[in-house]
């Protein structure tokens, strides 16, 4: 039998593209919730910068999320804009542990004026962590059918998604969150982004959030940037 996952959703202090800023706020909050698995919001390395360079894997900005998972046990879920194929870029998100960093899944669904820069993912994934099947979401998946039932279809225990919406957007954020549950019967956990968080987010949601497949609100963060709301998932 697996078992519990402990999992934190972050919504950390942004420094609008400062790539090694934002990875010591990561690493503080990491090692402050103790968590197995801590989620951060969409473009969590380098906020809602479209412009943004790309970050690679091998990115030494990074250095510090990596030491702090390998201090904590941790796996972290981060988001930052990647190289794709051909020229385009992607937005993405990255798993980071003591092995190091990796992209574990690129955002299929792009919204407002996102196409511009980048170019959808392939489809659903998810992963795999001690015997937990996570499905992985950035943002506008999130309220996507298609994406929600590709999702259901793999079956995860758990749906993780990085998000980053408006401070008068948190019904609809509630809304999605539930809806995921029920269609995945699944535990589901959105890391949204609090505070300004650029590209014209000047006040974003907050109100990270951990549900169980039952619609059960198991725990919740504030509407403060640095906050982060905990949860143990049996």
């Amino acid at each position: 039998m697996r078992a519990p996952l402990t999992i934190a959703a972050a919504q950390p202090a942004c420094t609008a593209k400062d790539v090694r800023a934002n990875a010591r706020e990561h690493a503080r909050l990491i090692r402050t919730a103790a968590a197995r698995l801590v989620v951060f919001p969409e473009l969590s390395l380098t906020g809602y910068e479209l412009d943004a360079d790309v970050v690679s894997p091998d990115d030494e900005g990074l250095a510090e999320i990596v030491a702090a998972c390998e201090d904590t046990g941790s796996v972290a879920l981060v988001s930052a804009p990647v190289e794709g194929e051909d020229g385009t870029a992607n937005i993405a998100m990255l798993r980071v542990s003591l092995a190091g960093v990796e992209i574990a899944y690129r955002k299929s669904y792009l919204g407002g004026d996102e196409p511009t820069r980048f170019a959808p993912g392939d489809g659903p994934v998810a992963i795999e962590l001690d015997g937990w099947r996570v499905g992985l979401g950035l943002c506008k998946d999130t309220g996507v059918q298609q994406h929600v039932s590709d999702m259901a279809v793999l079956d995860p225990d758990l749906y993780a998604a990085g998000l980053v919406h408006l401070s008068d957007e948190r019904d609809m954020q509630e809304e999605r969150g539930l809806e995921i549950a029920g269609a995945c019967r699944s535990y589901v956990a959105f890391a949204s982004f609090a505070g300004p968080t650029g590209g014209g987010f000047d006040e974003t949601a907050g109100l990270s959030s951990i549900w169980a497949p039952d619609g059960t609100l198991l725990a919740r963060a504030g509407v403060e940037p640095g906050e982060f709301t905990r949860a143990v998932l049996a």
